[in-house]
């Protein structure tokens, strides 16, 4: 494993491998990827286009099955479960921050973050607590009243991290969080990833195209033709440092940061 120990591992990616086509025209979307996630680790996740970051999150989110290799959360290997067993997992194990957010505009915003928990049959006295804690930790204690066409811009994006952590996941999972936000959202919605991180713990995992992004985290592992290709630790560095390191990474892997997609 790189970077964590047995204690303290919240993800652990075993040689995975994922393929797609017939036996005599493959495509390695994955090609024998190890890594492991340390709890309230902030990792990222870049690669040109094609490189299999998204097949591999994919993996991670169960969307997609592995060809071989094993997946851990906590311990368990998700790559052996199926059916009922894989709804329970994403909806008590994972959390997800959207590009859109995917607020549900005819349900208030406390509405929108219990509905999960209704889902999965939390009673209503616990529902109301967990919101409560969430939303005061948040700051939006005085938006769950809301809808979202109520609310800012931010005051939405703080509902949808609410919604994300009220479960209490293992690990949230970001896939490309700020590619269709503008300069002063992208902003907004990193400062708010990197609260969620810092002040909440929350281990988060997110595939970025934008090097800027990346560096709010803590740790990027880059991919190259499905493999692991380089790997960087932010450590003391400044975001600013952080930033110029992962420009070079960049550069070296060919390409602009802008054709990073």
């Amino acid at each position: 494993m790189q970077g964590t120990t047995l204690q303290d591992t919240i993800l652990q990616v075993a040689d995975i491998q994922k393929y797609y086509g017939s036996p005599g025209s493959l495509t390695k979307a994955v090609d024998h990827v190890s890594f492991s996630v340390a709890k309230g680790e902030f990792l990222g996740i870049m690669g040109a286009s094609g490189s299999g970051k998204t097949t591999l999150l994919n993996c991670i989110s169960t969307v997609d099955h592995v060809t071989s290799g094993h997946i851990y959360v906590e311990g368990n290997d998700i790559t052996s479960l199926r059916g009922g067993q894989l709804a329970d997992f994403r909806g008590r194990k994972l959390g997800f921050i959207f590009q859109d957010l995917n607020l549900l505009d005819t349900l208030t915003a406390e509405e929108n973050i219990s509905l999960s928990l209704s889902i999965a049959g939390v009673k209503p006295l616990q529902i109301r607590a967990r919101v409560a804690q969430i939303a005061e930790a948040l700051r939006i204690t005085e938006t769950l009243s809301k809808y979202p066409y109520q609310m800012s811009g931010g005051q939405q994006q703080r509902v949808a991290a609410a919604r994300a952590m009220v479960k209490e996941p293992a690990i949230v999972l970001a896939d490309e969080p700020t590619g269709a936000l503008d300069t002063h959202s992208s902003r907004m919605l990193l400062d708010l990833l990197s609260e969620l991180n810092g002040r909440l713990a929350a281990t988060i995992l997110m595939v970025t195209h934008d090097p800027f992004s990346a560096s709010y985290c803590s740790r990027i592992l880059f991919l190259k033709d499905g493999r692991l290709f380089h790997e960087l630790n932010r450590g003391d560095n400044s975001r600013k440092a952080f930033f110029a390191r992962i420009l070079e990474v960049v550069s070296v892997l060919g390409g602009e940061p802008n054709d990073l997609v």
